[in-house]
């Protein structure tokens, strides 16, 4: 039985969506310095915006779940990148905030990060870009 509805999958939000996070995903890994993901980036850029913060709120910032930033914070101390210490004001929260090696590549990782964005807009002008991050904000 043949559905009535017209349903073209290349005309999908979601579909185009996925197709534009894969294009977006192999664009930053060629181009993100010190082969970090995509969640240990955001990551760094959190801390590096707010400073010091709560390993919970670190994971609200990033968009996480607690186990999730859990672990990619392990992973960034492992690289050295982060360091923890006991809350002073509630010893059963770790603060995280950047180590000396984290502070020292902010920088690439930001240029990197506007090359990333560069990149995968490329293909729309620069008012195309701007209604297309404004929409995608209005929907996240």
């Amino acid at each position: 039985m043949e559905d009535d509805l017209d349903y073209v999958l290349d005309d999908q939000i979601g579909f185009l969506l996925r197709l534009a996070s894969q294009r977006h995903s192999v664009i930053f890994q060629k181009n993100v310095v010190g082969k970090l993901t995509a969640t240990q980036f955001a990551t760094l850029m959190r801390i590096s915006e707010h400073g010091e913060v709560s390993q919970n709120h670190l994971g609200r910032l990033a968009a996480m779940d607690v186990a999730t930033i859990k672990g990619v914070v392990d992973r960034l101390k492992a690289k050295g990148l982060v360091q923890t210490r006991a809350n002073p004001r509630d010893k059963r929260r770790m603060s995280i905030s950047l180590s000396d090696a984290g502070h020292q590549i902010i920088g690439d990782l930001k240029r990197a990060g506007h090359e990333i964005s560069a990149l995968t807009l490329a293909p729309l002008s620069a008012d195309e870009s701007q209604t297309l991050v404004s929409l995608l904000k209005k929907i996240s």
